[in-house]
């Protein structure tokens, strides 16, 4: 991969827009966490080689390849979100299938000779094409599983119900989300606006773990989005590879349109766009674009816009962000801006009920790759890290023997002459 990584970056900006500092840095995290992911398989293998003892038994644990994997990664991150559960995959010896996104399907290319020469023939598999024409029928087959896949609850479900024997599919899903900012009325305003940009727009906005809409307390409402616009305006608009370029086209056809209609709803019901430049476009560029007065009569207000559009919300009590997360249908994320313990503690117990990851004074992310990145309702399902994506593609299996001294006496027979990879007190890797 390393041989290629230039080749890698230049496609990533060429066909998904992103901006050359974050393809390359989506290359370099994905090698980390590939490395991280050795060093855990490793540390898996070292423990796996002990025997335990237990009520007159002996037995070794290890774990297993659960079968063959389809491998389904999203057009935003088609390198880093496909890889992290692509390798887990092959680490614990499973066979894959691997269907690129949409779109970031051309940065493969590079690779198919990596991929060639690291793994036998058959265990590696790279399908492409259209979706619903290419992978329905590997899931009707019934031979898959795993389903790893990253895109709407919906497509996801429709996938599941394809498989014939669901109860033995193991699913492991990243999904819709509308991870709120709540800026509390002590908040530090610098540090919550900064944030939000970063949060909201990066990659302009087209992330899972974005801010999807901002709850701001009515007395910091004004000053917020003051700052807030000061911000937007500041981002730098421009090619890929353009230097400092923060926002870029989008490469999901007809999204412009999709974007255009939420804005246009929002206005009718009595929004407004704040910013100067809010709501431009042209062809696939659409310009990060602040609402303001937004409700939940507004499809923005519900909708996960996937794109740079900011809508914020202003409230007098905590409360109403808090009965917004509760009736969400999503679960991911949401950020906590403030200082006021009294406020924030009962805040975080009720938020631990409704999402994956509470975030204090700081934008929703997946990292650090070690830390379990998950998501409740409609949001996620399984949970990946380095340690957790290996789980998720693996099984427990041992094998169990009473502790006679002529058991005993077999095994260390076995082990002795190496007649099983299974028992086994070796490690290699």
């Amino acid at each position: 991969m390393l041989a290629v990584r230039t080749e890698v970056v230049d496609l990533l900006m060429w066909e998904i827009g992103k901006s050359e500092a974050d393809a390359a840095k989506e290359f370099d995290r994905t090698v980390d966490y590939l490395r991280d992911t050795i060093r855990s398989v490793k540390e898996m293998d070292r423990n796996a080689v002990r025997f335990g003892e237990d009520s007159g038994f002996v037995a070794q644990v290890r774990r297993v390849p659960l079968g063959v994997s389809l491998i389904m990664g999203p057009y935003n991150y088609p390198l880093n979100e496909t890889f992290t559960t692509l390798f887990p995959a092959l680490l614990m010896g499973n066979t894959v299938v691997f269907k690129p996104a949409k779109y970031g399907v051309l940065l493969v290319a590079p690779l198919l000779q990596a991929f060639c020469d690291s793994f036998p023939p058959g265990v590696v598999n790279i399908l492409f094409g259209k979706g619903r024409e290419t992978v329905s029928d590997i899931m009707a087959s019934g031979k898959i599983s795993v389903l790893s896949f990253i895109g709407t609850n919906q497509g996801a479900n429709d996938l599941k119900r394809l498989h014939p024997h669901s109860h033995r599919l193991r699913a492991v899903l990243g999904l819709d989300a509308k991870n709120p900012g709540i800026t509390l009325a002590d908040a530090d305003l610098d540090l919550a606006v900064n944030q939000t940009l970063a949060g909201a727009l990066s990659f302009n906005g087209q992330r899972c773990t974005a801010l999807k809409i901002q709850w701001v307390h009515r007395s910091l409402h004004d000053a917020f989005v003051a700052r807030l616009i000061e911000g937007v305006e500041q981002l730098q608009w421009g090619a890929p590879w353009d230097s400092g370029v923060k926002i870029t086209a989008l490469p999901e056809h007809g999204k412009t349109d999709y974007l255009q209609a939420l804005v246009d709803d929002a206005l009718t019901r009595g929004a407004q766009v704040a910013n100067p430049s809010g709501g431009q476009r042209s062809a696939t560029f659409y310009s990060p674009t602040v609402l303001v007065g937004v409700t939940s009569a507004m499809r923005i207000y519900h909708e996960e816009q996937f794109g740079p559009i900011v809508p914020v919300v202003a409230f007098d009590d905590v409360s109403e962000p808090l009965n917004y997360l509760i009736e969400s249908p999503f679960g991911q994320q949401v950020s906590i801006f403030g200082r006021d313990t009294k406020v924030i503690g009962p805040l975080v117990d009720a938020c631990a009920h409704q999402v994956g990851r509470i975030n204090l004074n700081a934008q929703a992310q997946r990292g650090p790759d070690a830390f379990p990145f998950t998501g409740r309702k409609d949001s996620a399902e399984g949970t990946l890290s380095v340690h957790d994506a290996l789980r998720a593609f693996s099984i427990r299996s041992m094998v169990a023997f009473p502790a006679t001294s002529a058991n005993k006496e077999v095994v260390s027979a076995v082990l002795r002459e190496r007649t099983s990879s299974f028992l086994s007190t070796d490690f290699y890797l």
